[in-house]
């Protein structure tokens, strides 16, 4: 089994109100990003919520996902990454890790990097566009107990892939929207007038 795994428990302190909430085109931000990647080949979405975890709950309610609440959101996203694989390890054989801040990516990004990984069994998979690493990122079975010794003194995930460096394999997307995490309203905006919706 592949699971994805949305980090979604942060507190969007750079945004007006919680950016997960934000809607276009009458959809919380959030809603979007969770009905595409529930149209991948991904075996189960794991939702990680922290901060307003009822509404995040709310805005998706309907939706096959599972829900997994860290009390511990406040200490950063290391927490929320070892939480959402504490609740799939056992099962999975490798997982995909995904911010719920990078809205955009479509279906087939997700698709690209499962494939990729049942095709080398590379330890690691990531979502890339023109060199430029971005999201989501697989790590498979074998990486699992580095995973749960990650803390943000150590940099989270960034421990894990920079050991691992010689086995990450970047799966050229095409897809630029694996780049874009939306932080602010500014960043909003742009990305939307660019892509000329309003």
């Amino acid at each position: 089994m592949i699971p994805t795994v949305v980090l979604a428990a942060g507190m969007s302190t750079r945004f007006p109100g919680n950016k997960l909430l934000y809607k276009v085109g009458g959809k919380p931000l959030i809603r979007l990003l969770i009905e595409n990647i529930l149209k991948s080949k991904t075996d189960e979405v794991v939702v990680v919520t922290g901060y307003e975890a009822g509404k995040i709950g709310e805005v998706l309610r309907g939706l096959p996902v599972r829900f997994v609440f860290n009390e511990r959101y406040m200490e950063g996203m290391s927490s929320s990454v070892k939480k959402g694989l504490s609740y799939v390890k056992d099962r999975a054989e490798a997982v995909l890790f995904h911010p719920a801040d990078v809205f955009f990516v479509p279906p087939k990004v997700f698709d690209m990097v499962i494939d990729h990984y049942k095709e080398t069994k590379a330890k690691i998979v990531v979502a890339g566009f023109k060199g430029f690493k971005g999201h989501p990122i697989l790590f498979s079975r074998e990486l699992f107990d580095d995973i749960m010794m990650i803390s943000e003194e150590t940099m989270g995930l960034k421990m894990v892939t920079k050991k691992y460096r010689n086995e990450i394999k970047v799966v050229e997307t095409g897809v630029e929207e694996v780049l874009i995490d939306i932080d602010t309203l500014d960043d909003l905006m742009n990305y939307l007038s660019k892509r000329g919706v309003r």
